[in-house]
């Protein structure tokens, strides 16, 4: 009989590490962990499990019987419970490790990489490996909605989001090189990651490290049309191209919007057929191609990809709509980094066509709150028809000098026509965005983070107000 193995998971709050408390909960583990705070939809999903979290760190408090620590990159050394662990010498490991070891090792892995679109490709690469009962087993980025963002499953398959930030404060490569990939899918590569990757040959190089792990059988999966993929993938000797271009191994001659829905017309060698997703976005055209080559390359029919991809039930936090109130749209967005930001702006129009877009970003991440993007936000925030800029998250940490200039970007948004403003610093957001929405407007609500809980502030706000 299986005597379970105590986990404890140091922070468990974010994403990643809930979906793997999730999966050894459910292979029959016991789990627990800790976090500074904890926020939807993580702490439903740990509640629903009846998964015990504590919240503060603290030293003295971690429980007596663990039996293995699993670190996540959230925490640094000098955390008071990892400078706990490594006092008691307790064991411990990372969790993209922990997850590679236990679900990774003997699977036939696929590993969703990319600057963008990897959460949205590797929700619908495992939603078309499950509805086509390959019954894999998958570790998401996101939470797909109505759902959980893992699948333990008995078949032979895993499919993971292959994220290419740093480990842990022991390990500063990137999570993906634990994951042991038979499919090592290379979406795009752009810089982004400034607080641990120099410049973009750096990142190139993690890239290569990845799809070097690929051998044997195995296949990189790789976007014809992005410049940072073919860097990245040119030296492999088994790549699989996807893309318009009609030398692709899996070519879309064909694709257009309809009923607010993506239909692409697919060419796999000598085989056409057609897809239809409840997507938007040229960007989702090619996640759907990424996780269609996946599929084709499991050997799922294309008729049985067509089946699937039209019941997929999308990602949270991708132009999810929150409501709506007195005729404005309110959605809540993922992006941070520009190209996703102009993306995410370009699939707003495709799904809200004649409606005047109000863009409301929060430049969250350390990246993302750098003065090196400045031009890149001036553009992508240009496709908007008003721009609101909120304070830099992680100003004080950046410094004067590397901080992006806020002021500057709204003047140069402003000079390509858009009306533009900078929300006041330590303001209530949700009151000052108000003053720039009218009724058929839809606001978009950007960042990487809570945003402080602006979606449903805002939404609250009309309401109230209606």
């Amino acid at each position: 009989m299986h005597k379970p193995c105590h986990y404890y998971l140091l922070p468990i709050g974010g994403t990643a590490t809930a979906a793997l408390a999730g999966l050894l909960h459910d292979a029959g583990e016991r789990v627990s962990g800790v976090d500074a705070a904890l926020y939807p939809p993580t702490s439903e999903l740990l509640a629903e499990l009846g998964v015990p979290v504590r919240i503060g760190f603290d030293g003295a408090a971690i429980p007596g019987d663990v039996d293995q620590v699993i670190i996540g990159n959230a925490v640094p050394r000098s955390n008071v419970e990892v400078a706990a662990v490594l006092a008691r010498g307790l064991p411990y490991t990372s969790q993209a490790e922990a997850f590679g070891a236990r679900f990774c090792a003997g699977a036939r892995t696929v590993v969703v990489a990319g600057t963008h679109g990897k959460t949205t490709t590797t929700a619908l690469a495992a939603h078309i490996f499950t509805v086509a009962g390959l019954d894999p087993t998958t570790l998401i980025g996101g939470v797909p909605r109505g759902g959980r963002p893992w699948r333990l499953g008995a078949g032979a398959w895993t499919v993971v989001e292959g994220d290419e930030y740093n480990t842990a404060f022991f390990d500063r490569g990137p999570k993906f090189l634990h994951y042991r990939p038979h499919l090592f899918v290379v979406g795009n590569v752009e810089f982004d990651h400034g607080d641990i990757y120099p410049d973009l040959a750096a990142i190139l190089a993690a890239f290569r490290a990845g799809t070097a792990q690929v051998g044997g059988d195995g296949h990189v999966v790789a976007n014809a049309a992005d410049d940072g993929a073919r860097a990245a993938v040119n030296a492999h000797p088994r790549v699989v191209w996807y893309g318009l271009d009609p030398a692709c191994d899996l070519a879309c001659t064909g694709w257009r919007h309809v009923d607010g829905q993506l239909h692409a017309a697919l060419r796999w060698h000598d085989e056409r057929f057609e897809v239809r997703v409840p997507l938007v976005g040229r960007h989702n055209l090619d996640n759907l191609l990424a996780a269609t080559a996946c599929a084709l390359l499991a050997d799922i029919a294309p008729a049985a990809i067509a089946s699937a991809v039209a019941t997929f039930p999308g990602v949270r936090r991708r132009l999810e709509v929150v409501g709506e109130a007195r005729g404005i749209t309110v959605v809540d967005d993922f992006a941070h980094h520009p190209t996703a930001v102009a993306l995410t702006l370009a699939g707003a129009r495709h799904r809200f066509p004649g409606r005047r877009l109000v863009a409301a970003f929060e430049p969250r991440s350390l990246t993302a709150g750098r003065k090196l993007f400045a031009r890149a936000y001036e553009q992508a925030l240009a496709a908007a028809d008003v721009a609101l800029l909120a304070p830099v998250f992680h100003r004080k940490r950046l410094g004067a000098d590397d901080t992006l200039d806020r002021e500057a970007v709204v003047v140069a948004v402003q000079a390509r026509g858009v009306s533009a403003a900078a929300l006041p610093d330590d303001s209530d957001l949700a009151h000052a965005v108000m003053p720039h929405l009218r009724a058929g407007d839809v606001v978009v609500c950007m960042s990487s983070g809570d945003f402080g809980g602006l979606p449903r502030q805002l939404l609250d706000l009309l309401r109230r107000s209606a």
